[in-house]
Formats: C-alpha cells, sequence, structure tokens
C-alpha cells in the first residue's frame, strides 16, 4: 500500500478531481490513505479531507517532506492537484512498490505535456521530487539520497480544466 500526498494550489475543485481519481486505486487495496498539503488554513478544503477520509496539513509550500512525515505509508505518491492518473497506472506502481527495494527511492510517472521545452524537461530527469513521483519516505526526509528515477510506464494527466 502506499500514501498519497496532494498539494493543493487551484482549491476544492481540482482536489476533488484528483481524489475520485483515486478511488479505483482504494478499491484495488493499492491506496492506503491520503495526506492533503495546503500552505494556510482553509475550511472549505478541510471539510474536503474530512470527507475524502484524508488528513490535511498546513505546510510551507506545500512541502513534501511535511507530507512525509504524516504518511502512514513507506512509498508515497506526490500529486498536485488536479492530477489525474491514467488507465493502467494501479498495476504498475503496485508491482513497482512490491519489487522495489527503498534504495531505489524514486520512479517517475510520464506526463504527457505539449511544448518543447517541457518535453525536454521529460526527457533529461533529475532526483528532484515533482507531482508525478512515486517515492520513498526516506527519501523525503532525507535519510537516504534518490537514484536517477526509475520511469514508470504510467501515465498522469492534468485536469485540461485547471491547466
Amino acid at each position: 500500500m502506499i500514501t498519497v500526498l496532494v498539494r493543493v494550489t487551484h482549491g476544492p475543485e481540482a482536489l476533488a478531481a484528483t481524489l475520485s481519481a483515486l478511488v479505483p486505486a482504494v478499491a484495488e487495496g493499492l491506496v492506503g490513505d491520503a495526506v492533503i498539503l495546503v500552505d494556510r488554513q482553509d475550511e472549505v478544503l478541510a471539510k474536503v479531507a474530512d470527507a475524502a477520509g484524508a488528513t490535511l496539513v498546513v505546510a510551507e509550500r506545500g512541502s513534501w517532506a511535511e507530507g512525509a512525515r504524516a504518511a502512514r505509508r513507506d512509498w508515497l505518491l506526490c500529486l498536485d492537484d488536479g492530477d489525474i492518473p491514467q488507465e493502467g497506472w494501479i498495476r504498475v506502481l503496485d508491482r513497482f512498490v512490491a519489487l522495489s527495494k527503498p534504495e531505489q527511492g524514486l520512479a517517475r510517472m510520464r506526463r504527457r505535456r505539449a511544448g518543447v521545452a517541457r518535453a525536454l524537461t521529460n526527457l533529461f530527469a533529475d532526483v528532484k521530487v515533482r507531482a508525478g513521483d512515486l517515492v520513498h519516505r526516506r527519501v523525503l526526509l532525507n535519510e537516504v539520497r534518490a537514484r536517477m528515477p526509475v520511469r514508470l510506464s504510467a501515465t498522469i494527466e492534468r485536469d485540461p480544466v485547471f491547466g
């Protein structure tokens, strides 16, 4: 099982879109819990998190590390609100978590993007954790250094409403 960390920058509608996309992974037993990261207390977001059974954490600029401290699982899927994992992602992540050691530390989902600059960003992978990454908690807590990310065959897209 994994914990999903969701950084909120677009509001409750974008958060709801991402959380609803995770329901099949909860049913399949891949996602065990979720941590919602906000940069300030917000009553509406607190209600959305509560309705989803997620933990709400106020963290500076949506810090992944703060989310890792609140997570219940060792493997963490980092998402931004409005991110929607695409068909087949559950199987891919489940297999990676089952077969990978914590020392691997980082795996990256493909992101469909337009434009040359964004294609280059995807081509030249770095070890900085970003939305769409599956990361071991120890990496976010600076207990181990991440290796170059493993490229997963799973894809993630942005809901077009939230850019």
